[in-house]
């Protein structure tokens, strides 16, 4: 999972070169913003994974119940993922004076999209 975050770390820097190329250095800085508010929240859910890998599995742990509890983490990290990226988005909106959207709407695409193609190809 962290191999995935990288890559969508290694997106946000080359989507942030060509915005920059294209539109200079508001478009560039608005493509890394919106590459790292789903980068940073990848990064802590491939965390809460690798917390949960690591979690000593008792015969409890191989039960129904302790499989509804990874589970139930899981799902937990997904949902807290989600608001944190759509919160980061939020902030970025409300703070960030000369938003290039354009350029932030491909960095968040270009991101997620890898997210995806990163899984696919191991």
């Amino acid at each position: 999972m962290f191999r995935v975050v990288v890559v969508q770390f290694l997106t946000s820097m080359v989507v942030a070169a060509g915005a920059w190329a294209i539109g200079g250095q508001h478009a560039a800085v608005s493509s890394l913003l919106g590459g790292f508010a789903c980068t940073l929240p990848n990064g802590l859910f491939a965390l809460n994974l690798a917390w949960l890998g690591h979690l000593p599995q008792s015969r409890a742990g191989n039960s129904g119940s302790g499989r509804a509890k990874y589970a139930l983490t899981l799902l937990a990290g997904e949902f807290i993922k989600v608001v944190l990226t759509i919160g980061l988005l939020f902030l970025i909106a409300r703070t960030v004076r000369d938003v290039v959207w354009p350029a932030l709407i491909a960095g968040v695409a270009a991101v997620l999209l890898m997210q995806g193609a990163a899984l696919i190809r191991r």
